[in-house]
């Protein structure tokens, strides 16, 4: 079949760009209509990166936003009546509902976006998000509504992690299949850029903001500044992602109309090993990540008696080596396989599980910067290829679902209950040494998980073809 854009095309009502379905008469492909679907292909190629890095941007710096506030602040404001330990618990319980939501909102809208399209399910993603965050900062704490505070706070959690749950997959795809055969762990990790830059932009947002206005003010209600920042983050995101095109892989689906009906049932039924080896070689990546972000706050101040702010400029300094070290990795997944940087990644962070504590325990400024910071490197060796590793296990018909349902069942068994497991070994040991067997304990599943998984589904190279076609006006095989 050969696949090219037509020499008139321009943007359907769906912003789609029309593609004649064989080479010959006005669907032809001549020199300058070459040209021109070369220039929209790079041009989108260049919107969809920028318009999935951004969005994830924001829905990470909504998420990571609340883990920081539930280690620092909500223990006191929604759980006042507990001990210090307890409503650290309490504050890391709803902290959990939100990762048990994420397989929710996969489905929901892994549905939408095998059914409807990518973008649409992007653009519902970002509003859920933003406005969930939005609402938390205007939410009365327990000594003003009583046990009605911590419902709400639940509620609203449960909403957001539906929308994160949802977002990672459109991200990934979009930029994914709008970009190159040759490119796609770069292309693909592009918007994994939104974990460290979300990360960057909350702790900065709650450093300023403590800064400003001291802890004291900042514990009463400075902390709904940064969650009220959202409004505008979210007039920017939609902004962005409304001048995206539908990917070609998806818009060739609804011509040739073999768009799944029931996409999460067709992914389990024909592909149940793919999702499940997707949420376990998580394991390694995501359970550390949520120590390494959020329980460090909490170990480090209650613990070790570390100060708050210190914690949070380290925090900053490792995000900010992630703009390098995210696509970094995705890249030299493209140079050496996704598997064997992936793999690589989950060998390194189990060997530092006892050196990370070993540097946080000495209470000294320089090996405490240099435990997160490393520890975030390791983390960004997997997480650079992952988007790729897991969205080309998936054929395209189904590909939103199973790689959004894979890799957000990871936060039901992973990233969720990570801090709570974490705070409940402190609590009954009193001591950091069975919380780095944990972190071992989850690379060594996550290794396993990896050799089981997949070889990528034969509509990867098939869709690469296609849109080399589409681009260069040759046939598509």
């Amino acid at each position: 079949m050969v696949v090219t854009f037509d020499p008139r095309a321009r943007p359907d009502t769906e912003g789609n760009f029309l593609m004649s379905p064989n080479g010959t008469g006005a669907g032809a492909a001549g020199p300058v209509q070459e040209r021109d679907a070369a220039s929209v292909t790079r041009s989108q190629r260049t919107k969809a990166a920028v318009a999935s890095t951004i969005g994830t941007t924001i829905e990470w710096y909504d998420f990571f936003l609340y883990g920081t506030a539930a280690a620092l602040v909500f223990p006191h404001v929604f759980f006042p009546t507990e001990s210090a330990l307890s409503g650290t618990l309490l504050s890391f319980s709803t902290y959990f509902v939100g990762f048990a939501a994420r397989p929710i909102g996969a489905a929901i809208f892994g549905h939408i976006g095998d059914r409807i399209g990518r973008k649409s399910a992007l653009i519902a993603t970002l509003l859920l998000m933003g406005i969930a965050t939005a609402l938390m900062g205007v939410l009365p704490g327990y000594t003003t509504i009583g046990a009605l505070a911590p419902i709400l706070l639940v509620v609203l959690r449960i909403v957001q992690g539906i929308g994160v749950g949802g977002e990672w997959g459109g991200s990934v795809l979009m930029s994914m299949e709008w970009g190159s055969s040759k490119r796609r762990g770069f292309m693909a990790s592009l918007p994994q850029l939104g974990v460290p830059i979300g990360l960057l932009l909350s702790t900065l947002a709650v450093r300023i903001t403590t800064g400003a206005l001291g802890a004291d003010k900042f514990d009463a209600w400075g902390w709904r500044i940064p969650f009220l920042l959202s409004v505008v983050l979210i007039g920017i995101g939609l902004y962005v992602r409304l001048a995206v095109l539908e990917t070609p892989q998806f818009a060739r689906l609804r011509r040739e109309q073999t768009v799944v009906k029931q996409p999460v049932l067709e992914v389990f039924r024909t592909q149940p090993r793919a999702v499940f080896t997707s949420a376990f070689v998580r394991l390694a990546e995501q359970a550390p990540f949520y120590l390494f972000i959020t329980f460090v706050l909490a170990y480090g101040t209650e613990h070790l008696k570390l100060d708050r702010n210190d914690l949070l400029n380290d925090t900053l300094v490792a995000a900010a080596v992630g703009f390098i070290s995210v696509p970094l990795f995705g890249y030299l997944s493209d140079l050496f396989g996704r598997r064997r940087v992936y793999g690589t990644g989950i060998v390194l962070t189990a060997i530092f599980a006892f050196p990370y504590y070993a540097l946080l325990n000495t209470r000294q400024g320089a090996l405490i910067l240099l435990a997160i910071v490393v520890s975030l490197v390791l983390h960004d060796i997997m997480y650079g290829p992952q988007a790729a590793l897991i969205s080309e296990t998936f054929g395209t018909n189904v590909r939103y679902s199973g790689a959004g349902l894979g890799y957000q069942l990871a936060s039901v068994i992973a990233g969720g209950p990570a801090p709570l497991i974490a705070a409940a070994i402190l609590a009954a040991t009193g001591s950091s040494t069975w919380i780095s067997w944990y972190i071992i304990g989850c690379c060594v599943l996550a290794f396993v998980a990896l050799l089981l998984m997949p070889q990528p589904h034969a509509s990867a190279s098939e869709d690469a073809e296609s849109l080399q076609a589409a681009t260069a006006g040759t046939p598509a095989r």
